[in-house]
């Protein structure tokens, strides 16, 4: 497998922290959440490509969903990725929960849990280089999409930290 090399990221620089990416956790995060979604998977039989459970859950219990999905953009929790850290932060406010510098990062494993299908979300498990799991971000829409984002900014984090302990080698030198 070749060398991936990380592309620079705009308006990042090396002595300060960044915000890139901020994502807010779908309701596949919560247990209501993954219980509704698994019963609007229930019914796998479609009728002109659209599954029956489709049809049948989603309208009735679409009241129930939207007070839950607007419940949690009030006292859930948001993920921001910097350009040094992986940080939780609660949705409204400023309190940080969580973080996890970059350079700790050594695997993201996307774990889509029973009942996150329907809302395309899953579950990153951020793992360091003993294996010892450093933080889960749950139900996280288009997972996929932010683990590369962490991963190529944690490329980056690691590739400016070896630049800048070359220059101040050379400097002391």
């Amino acid at each position: 497998m070749p060398d991936r090399k990380p592309h620079p990221i705009a308006g990042v620089t090396a002595d300060s922290e960044n915000e890139i990416m901020t994502v807010f956790p779908s309701i596949a995060s919560t247990g209501l959440g993954r219980g509704l979604g698994l019963l609007y998977e229930s019914i796998p039989l479609k009728i002109n490509g659209v599954k029956i459970s489709y049809l049948l859950f989603p309208l009735p219990t679409s009241p129930l969903a939207l007070v839950w999905y607007f419940l949690l953009k009030l006292t859930g929790w948001r993920c921001v990725l910097t350009s040094r850290a992986v940080q939780s932060w609660s949705a409204v406010g400023s309190r940080m929960f969580a973080q996890v510098p970059l350079s700790d990062v050594a695997d993201i494993v996307v774990v889509r849990r029973p009942g996150q299908a329907f809302y395309r979300a899953s579950d990153l498990e951020l793992y360091g280089a003993d294996g010892k799991r450093l933080m889960t971000l749950a139900g996280i829409p288009h997972a996929e999409i932010f683990r590369e984002s962490i991963l190529e900014a944690r490329d980056a984090r690691v590739q400016v930290e070896n630049s800048l302990t070359t220059i101040r080698s050379r400097q002391t030198a």
